[in-house]
């Protein structure tokens, strides 16, 4: 039986009714592979982020949504294999899908890759909202799409797109989570267990 260190827990366990996908375990991600540190399809998070993450699947579910969840807790390892992926040479197998109008180059100077994240602290969600039919509500841009069109207050995104953004973030917000304004996917929790931590153990 695999155990997560004291003060982390498995977020599909944690919240009944969760919906999860973690890109990082398989290639369906920006670097095109399974990331380091990733060995199963699950999603970790700090207990405290949990907890408030219950408030918002309830949030959710009062306007007839599940949540979608698409990564929390990251290992540092991840982290590491991100910075390096961002430093090789350009093979073009996902740059027309995750970053367009940019060059690896400018992943990072740019904010969207950091050389140290929250997400290694446990205490931040990658995430969407999930329609009763299964699918994804339209955000007007994919996860991890490295363009303005991926910021909060994006310019000529479709009406229901933006709606959907602001619900979403209502729901983050009134769960005790703060936005990333180039991510409409992210949130970090804003009381966060430990602050001053960048774990590294792996998700198995």
């Amino acid at each position: 039986m695999n155990r997560l260190p004291e003060g982390f827990v498995y977020l599909d366990e944690a919240l009944p009714g969760v919906c999860w996908d973690a890109k990082y375990a398989s290639r369906d991600n920006f670097t095109g592979d399974a990331v380091d540190g990733y060995h199963v399809n699950r999603v970790v998070g700090s207990r405290e982020m949990a907890d408030a993450l219950r408030g918002a699947v309830l949030l959710a579910a009062g306007h007839g949504y599940t949540l979608l969840l698409w990564d929390g807790y990251r290992p540092r390892r991840a982290v590491d294999c991100f910075l390096r992926w961002a430093q090789s040479p350009e093979d073009g197998r996902t740059k027309a899908r995750y970053y367009p109008n940019i060059t690896k180059s400018e992943i990072v100077p740019l904010g969207y890759v950091a050389a140290k994240s929250g997400h290694t602290r446990g205490s931040a969600v990658d995430l969407t909202l999930r329609g009763i039919g299964g699918q994804p509500l339209d955000m007007g841009g994919g996860f991890d799409l490295m363009d303005t069109r991926s910021h909060h207050g994006a310019e000529g995104l479709p009406p229901d797109a933006v709606r959907n953004r602001a619900l979403l973030r209502g729901i983050m917000e009134t769960s005790g989570f703060a936005t990333y304004e180039k991510e409409w996917w992210h949130y970090s929790l804003n009381d966060e267990p430990y602050p001053d931590s960048y774990f590294d153990f792996p998700v198995r």
